[in-house]
């Protein structure tokens, strides 16, 4: 990974560190906009008015956020008539975004060196395992500094 990756990776750590909390938030079952509706006693119609449209349009903004087929434009806009802020970021599943870049490229190093592995062996020039882990270290090592795009396929 080159310097200037390098420092793209941490620049993004950074960002997405304050987030990194949320992700074991589950959204309420009829999604947020519902639930902070209701938790600021605020109607329908007085959501809708607040959206310049109609009680069953904001109702069928709900139901679109709690479906998943909401914009992001329409969910910004809905939270501004509530006078609250979207948040929005995405974090890896598991740990960090070096983590992540960490598995991605040690899963393809095994790979390439396992399959490398086994036609030595039928050529009957296998490595011993621990000879293969330290290749693997090794190609996971340059994947990374190279930062191949090949890691995602």
């Amino acid at each position: 990974m080159g310097q200037r990756d390098k420092l793209i990776l941490e620049q993004l750590e950074r960002k997405i560190e304050p987030f990194r909390s949320a992700r074991n938030i589950p959204a309420p079952e009829k999604g947020w906009l519902q639930a902070v509706r209701t938790a600021l006693n605020m109607t329908l119609e007085q959501l809708g008015n607040r959206l310049g449209t109609s009680k069953q349009s904001a109702k069928a903004i709900e139901m679109r956020e709690a479906s998943g087929a909401i914009s992001l434009k329409n969910l910004r806009e809905a939270a501004n008539a509530m006078d609250m802020q979207l948040v929005y970021g995405l974090v890896p599943k598991e740990g960090t975004v070096d983590q992540l870049v960490e598995r991605k490229a040690r899963a393809l190093a095994e790979k390439i060196v396992r399959r490398t592995h086994h036609n030595m062996q039928l050529e009957d020039q296998g490595n011993s395992e621990e000879r293969i882990r330290q290749a693997i270290d090794d190609l996971t090592d340059e994947i990374k500094r190279e930062m191949r795009r090949s890691i995602w396929d």
